[in-house]
């Protein structure tokens, strides 16, 4: 199966930023009475430290250039949507992860993007420290912005560890925000969308 048999690891990340996080890592399980030197501990600062670089990834990424990158001249003028986007994040309050599911549309205005594009711009967003009302009115800023459709629609539905495993602690409850531009301002529009996120015809 040759050299790496059949499996090759392949990670990029800054070391001297991934050295400096660990090393503080290592002070935190200190501080909270562990022991950085015992077997099971010994790489998790580096591993928290990796891990932290990836979930905030999306600060070395340009959503914008992401979209201009596939986007096409197109007379389609009716709603284009990508739902059931999951979403990652991390609640820059706690820096505990909140998750679920974004649903994106948008009217074209003469162009339509690679449908791969919306989620990737959602992932850009979703690695970094947020709040997810922000979250979602930066993806529907972001396709506005660089798109210039008629209009577009942003719901996030998303659990919050922060009120799961502390806090509160109410394990069932689910957060929903929503961001409109153009013509999802309009109700029949809007419920169109609303309606159609919750359908299941496939």
């Amino acid at each position: 199966m040759g050299e790496d048999n059949g499996y090759r690891k392949i990670e990029q990340y800054n070391n001297a930023t991934i050295d400096s996080i660990a090393k503080k890592y290592r002070i935190i399980l200190e501080e909270l009475g562990e022991k950085p030197e015992r077997e099971g501990l010994l790489k998790t600062p580096e591993r928290v430290a990796k891990s932290m670089a990836f979930l905030t990834s999306g600060y070395n990424l340009d959503p914008s250039e992401i979209l201009r990158s596939a986007m096409f001249n197109e007379k389609y003028s009716q709603m284009v949507i990508v739902k059931d986007i999951e979403v990652y994040s991390l609640c820059e309050h706690h820096i505990l992860p909140f998750f679920g599911k974004a649903h994106v549309a948008y009217i074209p205005n003469g162009c339509v993007v690679g449908l791969s594009k919306i989620p990737r711009i959602v992932d850009a967003f979703a690695r970094r420290l947020q709040v997810q009302e922000r979250l979602t009115d930066q993806i529907r800023d972001c396709i506005q912005d660089t798109m210039n459709p008629l209009g577009v629609g942003v719901v996030i539905e998303a659990s919050h560890l922060c009120m799961q495993m502390r806090g509160i602690q109410k394990q069932n409850s689910v957060t929903t925000t929503s961001a409109f531009t153009g013509e999802f301002l309009k109700e029949a529009t809007r419920s169109e969308f609303i309606k159609l996120i919750g359908s299941k015809l496939h």
